[in-house]
């Protein structure tokens, strides 16, 4: 799939897309961190997704790929992130409550670095999730996503920033012209996140400023 068509999200592609988010993070260091049982993480991931997915379908917005067939196959999930934060989702506390149940306390902590290590003073749009799905990941469509993403913020002289999981998401995202703010941040005892920054690239006006 070399040029893949990108669609914007729908209330209707909520669920889909939570699933898809939580298959493609399903083995990541810091979903095991936050539930070690593999049973339990299935079942709790998807429902935590759907929070953001929700949310961001109102403060933000949501780009999709999808099989000739409808199925969906890869999402990039933004935030439009104005001077300080972002309000919560509604009644968040509630819902989180009701997602993770047992866990709730570790994605309390997840939460809290997040926002702790999170840059307030400039607006900018927020990666919140690239996903794709497992067996089509290394096939150029979280690529494609980003790029389709970046065409806007370059276009307005807009900022990005992301915070990544891994090492080889680093890498994907450095190649797409981010930079780490800082040194990585750690979950207690647990795996790294890379807080990344990239300045809109515009050839005539050179980049912006944070």
């Amino acid at each position: 799939m070399t040029h893949p068509t990108i669609h914007r999200a729908t209330a209707n592609d909520a669920a889909q897309t939570a699933e898809l988010i939580a298959d493609a993070f399903f083995t990541l260091d810091a979903t095991e961190w936050l539930i070690p049982d593999a049973g339990e993480r299935a079942r709790v991931l998807p429902a935590d997704f759907e929070i953001y997915v929700d949310h961001a379908l109102t403060h933000g917005e949501i780009h999709l790929i999808k099989r000739a067939d409808g199925e969906l196959v890869a999402a990039a999930v933004w935030f439009a992130q104005p001077t300080g934060p972002l309000p919560e989702p509604d009644n968040y506390e509630e819902q989180l409550v009701a997602a993770c149940g047992a866990y709730v306390d570790r994605f309390r902590t997840l939460d809290r670095l997040f926002e702790d290590n999170h840059p307030s003073t400039y607006p900018h749009h927020h990666l919140a999730y690239l996903a794709t799905q497992p067996d089509r990941q290394r096939g150029g469509l979280g690529s494609a996503l980003l790029r389709h993403h970046h065409r806007q913020l370059d276009h307005f002289g807009t900022p990005a920033f992301l915070q990544a999981s891994s090492e080889q998401a680093r890498k994907l995202y450095e190649r797409h012209g981010y930079e780490c703010l800082g040194d990585p941040f750690y979950l207690p005892e647990g795996p790294a996140f890379w807080p990344m920054w990239r300045e809109p690239q515009r050839a005539e006006t050179g980049s912006g400023s944070r």
